[in-house]
């Protein structure tokens, strides 16, 4: 059974932690009194944490929005413990996130902001939880895919790209063995990598620096693991149960790690969805169009206070 380490959720002074039902330790960002419906809980991508979300948070409080947000590390991301063994899975973090919500949120309106793997993790959530599917008064799929990552090359050659799986595979293999300290010496080298691979143009160094940044947090073994749940994340047919709920589906036009054609699929098995294309952009669009998808989470919010 999950245990709460806080007396109140929405008390500023109480310690940001929250214990799943097996024992993992996660950290939690819980910002505003519970008061009007409904709350906005936002989920981060793999090898980030509850900051990358930060700039869309600033865009929605310097625009007067009063609602509660609920944010966690993932386990083996951020200040969360590492995923114990053969549970660094979007099935497990789709329960932890069920247990959060029916310890901080236990009554009302949610609405739900997934970015990459934690859109992933949304997918999953709605397939194992459908009794939480009627408390949704609406979703915000950001630069995230229901499935076919197995496929992708990154934007390179088809011949290329295997040899970077091949040069991945054994990375991965010497990541698994190292610790988080050893990981952390040189998060700046991974800028470079980052740049490229996950933004668009004309990205913030800041923005850049602070990714880098999140991925030098994240526990080494789990996030290698978490790689294999998501290359074997198929979750189209979960989408069905979000039939009936609003949602809005965001995409880069210049995101290598998640092509248009998969934001499409979503689209697809939402035909009442709402698309949005960001020109220019890449996959970290939390940073890269903060005010955007704030204004889009604040329009999800204040449609579900209308009805």
């Amino acid at each position: 059974m999950s245990t709460v380490l806080n007396a109140a959720p929405w008390d500023p002074a109480l310690a940001h932690r929250f214990v799943t039902g097996d024992g993992t330790a996660l950290h939690v960002c819980d910002e505003g009194a519970p008061g009007e419906e409904p709350t906005v809980v936002l989920v981060h991508g793999w090898t980030q944490d509850h900051t990358s979300w930060d700039p869309v948070v600033d865009a929605l409080r310097a625009n007067g929005f009063g609602s509660r947000i609920l944010r966690h590390d993932h386990r083996g991301h951020g200040g969360s413990a590492p995923a114990p063994r053969g549970t660094a899975t979007i099935a497990r973090i789709a329960e932890d996130l069920a247990e959060l919500i029916a310890d901080r949120v236990p009554k009302g309106k949610l609405v739900l902001a997934g970015h990459s793997m934690g859109g992933a993790t949304i997918m999953a959530l709605a397939g194992q939880h459908p009794e939480l599917v009627e408390r949704l008064a609406g979703v915000a799929f950001v630069a995230t895919t229901s499935g076919g990552l197995s496929e992708l090359t990154f934007g390179l050659p088809r011949q290329l790209a295997l040899r970077v799986y091949a040069g991945e595979a054994v990375l991965s293999r010497y990541m698994s063995r190292s610790d988080r300290a050893a990981f952390l010496r040189h998060p700046a080298a991974l800028r470079p990598v980052v740049r490229r691979l996950t933004f668009g143009k004309g990205a913030r160094r800041a923005d850049v620096t602070a990714t880098a940044e999140q991925i030098g947090r994240c526990h080494p073994a789990s996030m290698i693991s978490f790689l294999d749940s998501l290359l074997a994340h198929e979750r189209a047919g979960e989408l069905a149960q979000l039939a009936n709920t609003p949602v809005t589906i965001y995409h880069g036009d210049r995101d290598r790690l998640i092509p248009r054609a998969h934001a499409r699929v979503i689209a697809n098995e939402l035909p009442h969805a709402r698309f949005v294309q960001f020109p220019q952009a890449g996959h970290i669009l939390p940073a890269e169009r903060a005010g955007e998808v704030a204004h889009g989470i604040a329009r999800l919010t204040e449609r579900a206070r209308r009805r």
